[in-house]
């Protein structure tokens, strides 16, 4: 990989500032309350199987909608994280169990019992397991291939940063549809949003993937409003397709509870807008960049998209 510079933050200091208030939530931010016979039905599916979503651990606003529609985000790994980041509402500390070995066979029962076409699979960072949980992510790609096999499978990957580099070939060789791991911000904001992280490390990981097998789509996303200025933006998206990510996700960052990071400012659609032009600019299959956008908001559709524009781009 090319050597990459990391910008400077003009203005990273303020999110701290007690003198600089939360700014008001605009009404494009803004979603209906999550109800509905569908979010019924997936709500008792997932508690059924007893499952963990990433949407109601990390208090997604489009669950309401993706729950009616039967889509949920799996979260695998239990609900403790061993990291701090300062933007996630993900419970932190040690983890109190081993990984449940049943877990990846309930994943797949309740994929098929959904019906979905595609599923998403992320889960939290286990850095007390050796590997990371990269064969628990193996197995759990496996058992869904056996269950519904015509189910396209796309996974959220923690970065693997203490693991030895056979981790990471164990998931890949599980063949997901889409291999996904977010960089979440730009560099100069790593120290306060993500300490436990690297963004290089991350950055390398997405290209090794791409190294282990050319033909996995590789998707990656940020969170704007944490800090950052437009040009790290850019910079980031250059670095994504320097590591040849083919799908970018560019949503707005809100603050779960005062505890977290602070929202710095809500980006309007229209910049948002400009944010997807530059990316497409740049040679991204597909791009998702709206307010609302999450890493797996619409995913099934995207993939579908992102399969159509590499067939086109191949002639």
């Amino acid at each position: 990989m090319r050597d990459l510079k990391i910008p400077e933050q003009r203005h990273p200091e303020k999110a701290k500032r007690p003198d600089n208030p939360q700014p008001k939530k605009p009404a494009w931010i803004r979603v209906k309350a999550p109800v509905g016979q569908g979010y019924q039905e997936t709500h008792k599916i997932m508690r059924a199987h007893k499952l963990v979503t990433v949407c109601e651990e990390a208090g997604c606003p489009n669950v309401g909608e993706c729950w009616n529609q039967g889509h949920a985000t799996m979260m695998i790994m239990g609900e403790v994280c061993t990291r701090a980041c300062t933007f996630c509402n993900i419970a932190t500390g040690k983890p109190p169990e081993d990984l449940d070995v049943f877990e990846p066979g309930r994943v797949a029962d309740a994929v098929k019992k959904l019906g979905l076409n595609h599923v998403v699979v992320t889960s939290v960072d286990r850095d007390d397991i050796e590997d990371g949980g990269a064969a628990h992510f193996a197995q759990t790609i496996r058992a869904i291939r056996r269950q519904s096999p015509s189910t396209t499978i796309e996974i959220l990957t923690p970065d693997f940063i203490r693991c030895a580099p056979d981790a990471l070939e164990e998931v890949v060789a599980a063949k997901p549809d889409v291999f996904n791991h977010n960089l979440e911000t730009v560099p100069g904001l790593y120290p306060e949003v993500r300490p436990g992280a690297r963004y290089f490390h991350s950055l390398s990981l997405l290209q090794r993937v791409k190294e282990l097998d050319p033909t996995m789509f590789t998707k990656s996303g940020i969170m704007v409003g944490l800090g950052e200025d437009r040009q790290a933006v850019h910079q980031v998206m250059d670095d994504m397709r320097a590591a040849n990510v083919d799908f970018i996700t560019i949503g707005q960052y809100l603050q779960p509870t005062l505890k977290h990071h602070r929202v710095d400012r809500f980006v309007t659609p229209e910049e948002f807008a400009s944010y997807e032009k530059a990316a497409k600019g740049k040679g991204f299959l597909m791009v998702s960049a709206t307010p609302l956008t999450r890493s797996s908001y619409h995913a099934g559709d995207d993939f579908a998209k992102m399969q159509k524009a590499r067939q086109a781009a191949q002639g």
